[in-house]
Order: C-alpha cells, then structure tokens, then sequence
C-alpha cells in the first residue's frame, strides 16, 4: 500500500473540490443543451463520479466509494444546483473553473493509478486506469449529452495527454520504487501543468499523416 499524496482529510478535501468541479463543468453543458433540473443533476453526477465508479468497478473496490461516501454523491448535487441558479454568472469564471479543472486531472490521474496498483493491477493497466480516473467522467458527461467526447476530438486543447503523462510517471516510480508523496505530487503537478500550457498555447494531437488526401475534411 503507497502513502497517499496527503494527509487523508487532506486528500477528501481534495477529492471533493475535483468532484465539485467536474460537476459544474457537466451542469454547465447541461443547461447549453437545455436540460431539465433532472437531466442537470445527472450530468453533474456522471461527470463527477463517472471516471471513479468505472475504476472501482473493474478493481473490484466494491461499492464504490461513490456510494459509501455522502460527501461525493452530494457534492455533485450541490454544484448542479449552483449552476441551475447561478449559471450566467459560473459561465462568467470559465477561466477559473478551467484552472481548477487541470488540478482535479492532475490529481484523479494520480491517485487512480495508485489505487488501481494497490488493488494487484498490473503497470500498464494501472496508468490506463488512471487516465480513466481523470478523463472517463467526461466521456460520459459527452455521450449522454449526444456530442463527440472532447476527449475524442482533434480541435480541442490536450486533455488526456496530461494524465497520460501523470499517470505513466506514477508507475514509472512505482517500477523503480521511488514512490513517495513527494513524487506522487510531483506526478499531479507535472499533468496539471502540462494542462495549463495546452490551454493556454492551444496544443492539439496530431491528426492522421498526410489525412486530406485521400478524406475529406468535415
């Protein structure tokens, strides 16, 4: 079992200011699309919690610490709620709820990858989980809204490179063992960076070699 990155109360702390992010990110594409309250809470929810529940899920941390933490099934309602209300003005911080975006990847892709290593899952497997950690509630949050993951998409900025980044760091330290909170925040910091720089210098991934050839572009 590796040191968390903080101390527990830190990390929940922590992990609830990822999910309350996320989720204002979901209700906010929500309320774009026009939902309902009921369709707000929903996005909110699966954007939040969605990347965890599919790690815990195939780790075998059953129930999931979704469903046996109150503080992570409310706080999504809470920020769905805020949105609901407050949305003009929340739109108005995008910047900021960006910023903290980056953060909760860079510590989601970490501790995701830790958790799944901690469960007796392999280094490549763990590093995949822990991307799925960070990016997977998105997906969902992109799926049940009918749009083309962002994940997915090329004329979005990098978002899942910086927790492939974060993630493969873990488990090179895991290899050598030189897992420390140390690093592990290092790890977290050098995903959340990597964020900021490609939002702020718009990075993309390239697209296929030479594509316009022979595809038309859409």
């Amino acid at each position: 079992m590796f040191q968390q990155i903080f101390s527990p109360s830190v990390q929940h702390t922590l992990d609830l200011v990822g999910i309350f992010v996320f989720a204002i990110s979901g209700a906010l594409l929500a309320v774009r699309k026009n939902f309902d309250v009921f369709g707000i809470a929903v996005l909110a929810e699966a954007t939040a919690l969605g990347g965890g529940l599919i790690r815990d899920v195939i780790i075998g941390a059953v129930p999931p610490a979704a469903f046996t933490d109150l503080g992570y099934f409310l706080t999504p309602l809470f920020a769905a709620l805020l949105v609901i209300f407050l949305h003009p003005q929340v739109e108005r911080i995008q910047s900021a709820v960006n910023v903290f975006d980056a953060a909760g990847l860079g510590l989601f892709c970490v501790t995701g990858t830790t958790k799944a290593y901690d469960y007796g899952l392999g280094l490549t497997a763990s590093a995949a989980l822990g991307l799925t950690t960070a990016v997977g509630g998105g997906v969902l949050r992109d799926v049940l809204a009918n749009e083309v993951p962002s994940l997915l998409r090329w004329d979005r900025d990098l978002y899942a490179v910086p927790a492939i980044v974060g993630a493969t760091l873990v488990v090179l330290c895991i290899r050598y063992d030189v897992l420390t909170p140390l690093a592990s925040g290092f790890a977290a910091a050098t995903a959340f960076v990597l964020r900021l720089l490609a939002m702020r210098f718009h990075w993309r991934a390239p697209r296929a070699w030479n594509r316009r050839s022979t595809v038309r572009e859409e």
